[in-house]
């Protein structure tokens, strides 16, 4: 336990401060995520096609912004950018409760979307401007944690204020959002902010011109769907193809969040280098592969079989999940132009919207329409995405000077 303790712990100055600002921020996301679609239906009035509609265009905007906003952080600063994105969120969540129509969510929603997009990045440069790769990697699997810890306890509150959906409830949730994001804008005016780095007119190799990182984007954001087979495949696949409570999937959820919250600091531990998250992200792709693959060997069985083959199939998954992450901060932290670090964040990222944005129709197609096989082609999926990165990042293709110590593995 005192190890854990401490795994979990971050260092006092700037580490414990990036931590606390990522969990302040979650509890907001995790209060305002779980209950805003159901208040913006029962309180303002919108149709639940609408709600939809709007997240849909919302996504789209983040996404087309993504890249251009890590730019403009490279040229001004990272830490100035994450301040204002901070401070925009707050005025924007404390906007919601007057929407009235569709094309008011839209916008509201749209220029939130952009915000949030942009905050994963900046945070990584961030991060990676006062902190070497080793201990940002270890910083950033404490942030994770307190994520985790910050998400689950906005929900709970969520499911309390969901009780009594009213005009009152959605402005006090919207409120308490705001308040959380401007006391994060607050914190990170005490970071370290290392100077710009770009003047813009540097012409060396942008990230979207640069194919074997763009390559690199995609086999992560194949990786990344272990996101969406937890949330939405599992769920549909209870119901669909297994005698097991539905109630079941939320034991799945739980177990997921412990499990990685309890080891995703000490896995992550030899990602400190190109060469060790290499390792990491192959064995991501392997282990990911083999949870599907138990997930599919429940099947064969009556209902007590296949929950016993989802609970130990989540607890690999989850592990390929930590193993994905920590290698793909090694990697992103690595693998950038000094000069770049913010746009290359950028794009990395665009792999993970890729794949939550089409993740959902195909692991339904696949678990759903397909079946026990459907497992089967995932874990292809999987595992090829998985030996395709560290393929990618071996020393023949790696020109960067920070990223000159891959090894095989």
């Amino acid at each position: 336990m005192t190890t854990l303790l401490r795994d979990l712990t971050p260092e006092p100055g700037p580490a414990r401060r990036m931590v606390v600002l990522t969990a302040v921020q979650a509890a907001g996301n995790g209060l305002f995520l779980a209950s805003a679609p159901i208040l913006l239906i029962r309180v303002a009035g919108l149709s639940p096609g609408q709600v939809g509609i709007g997240l849909s265009a919302a996504g789209l905007a983040g996404f087309a912004a993504a890249v251009p906003l890590g730019k403009l952080a490279d040229r001004h600063g990272a830490r100035r950018m994450l301040v204002a994105v901070y401070a925009a969120l707050a005025v924007l969540l404390a906007a919601y409760p007057l929407v009235r129509d569709l094309a008011q969510f839209v916008a509201v929603a749209g220029l939130v979307s952009i915000a949030e997009t942009a905050g994963s990045p900046l945070r990584s440069a961030v991060l990676r401007s006062f902190a070497g790769t080793a201990a940002a990697i270890r910083i950033r699997a404490q942030m994770r944690s307190g994520f985790n810890v910050g998400f689950l306890a906005g929900a709970a509150v969520a499911g309390v204020a969901l009780t009594a959906p009213a005009a009152a409830t959605f402005a006090a949730v919207a409120g308490a959002a705001a308040l959380a994001h401007a006391g994060c804008a607050f914190v990170a005016r005490t970071l370290p902010g290392a100077s710009p780095v770009s003047d813009g007119r540097r012409p060396g190799p942008a990230a979207l011109r640069d194919r074997r990182f763009l390559l690199l984007t995609a086999g992560n954001g194949l990786l990344e769907l272990h996101t969406v087979v937890l949330t939405v495949g599992m769920p549909l696949w209870i119901v669909a193809h297994t005698g097991a409570p539905a109630g079941l999937n939320a034991l799945l959820i739980i177990l997921n969040t412990v499990v990685v919250l309890l080891l995703q600091v000490r896995l992550s531990r030899t990602a400190g280098t190109v060469a060790g998250s290499a390792v990491l992200v192959r064995r991501s792709g392997l282990l990911l592969a083999a949870g599907c693959t138990v997930c599919a060997a429940g099947s064969l069985g009556g209902a007590a079989v296949a929950a016993g083959g989802l609970l130990l199939g989540t607890a690999i998954l989850a592990i390929g999940e930590i193993w994905q992450s920590a290698g793909a901060w090694g990697l992103s932290f690595e693998l950038p132009p000094p000069d770049r670090l913010a746009e290359y964040q950028s794009v990395f990222g665009l792999g993970r919207a890729v794949g939550q944005f089409a993740g959902p129709a195909l692991v339904t197609a696949l678990l759903v329409g397909v079946g026990p096989p459907g497992w089967l082609v995932l874990a292809a999926l999987f595992g090829l995405a998985g030996a395709g990165c560290a393929w990618l990042v071996r020393p023949a293709a790696v020109r960067f000077p920070a990223a000159r110590d891959v090894a095989g593995g």
